[in-house]
């Protein structure tokens, strides 16, 4: 059973949650009135048991365990429950906001170091790139990536196309806009988060 604890405005957290930047102006998440059509629509929801209508139940609660759940990391952002909310809410954007909250409370450090990866590649070479944790995976799922990532340079060059790689001084230029933003301090915080 749920134990819900009763706050004086349970609204808080919702209104927490409108007033972040990465939620826009007039999203509906106060007029949600729990019609299931997000669900309804959501890949996340069919592939596992996130379920953004519970979700903002939880928020509209003003339950902040959801917070710690591991069902929002089960959202692919494609933004189908914001293109059919008949009230205008985007359960994605609240999940965005919700995983920030995880990330800076520290409590997603096995949902988001992985991933980290991503950001050493902007750092070692000047572009994202998929990070190498990830190889064998996609190995496993892609019968001979590994032999076509390891011959790329040569199935370009044999296709008349230029080589992948970023020139140094491009590379060094990246890295001194991404240290100056402080981008490697966060890949390491990344990576460190507990």
């Amino acid at each position: 059973m749920k134990v819900i604890e009763i706050k004086s405005n349970p609204l808080e957290f919702a209104e927490k949650i409108i007033s972040d930047i990465k939620v826009h102006e007039d999203i509906g998440l106060l007029r949600c009135v729990q019609c299931g059509m997000c669900t309804s629509v959501c890949p996340g929801a069919k592939n596992s048991d996130y379920n953004p209508r519970i979700m903002i139940e939880n928020i509209l609660e003003g339950d902040e365990s959801i917070i710690n759940s591991v069902e929002i990391w089960n959202c692919f952002y494609c933004y189908a429950c914001h293109n059919f909310c008949p009230v205008g809410n985007s359960p994605c954007e609240v999940n965005q906001v919700l995983r920030q909250i995880a990330i800076d409370k520290g409590i997603a450090n096995d949902k988001v170091s992985p991933f980290a990866g991503y950001g050493d590649s902007f750092l070692e070479i000047g572009v994202g790139s998929m990070p190498k944790r990830f190889f064998m995976e996609l190995n496993e799922d892609i019968e001979g990536w590994l032999d076509f990532k390891s011959n790329l340079e040569d199935i370009r060059e044999k296709l008349g196309l230029g080589s992948i790689t970023i020139p140094k001084k491009a590379v060094e230029e990246v890295n001194t806009l991404l240290k100056n933003v402080n981008f490697d301090k966060r890949i390491k915080n990344m990576k460190n988060v507990k």
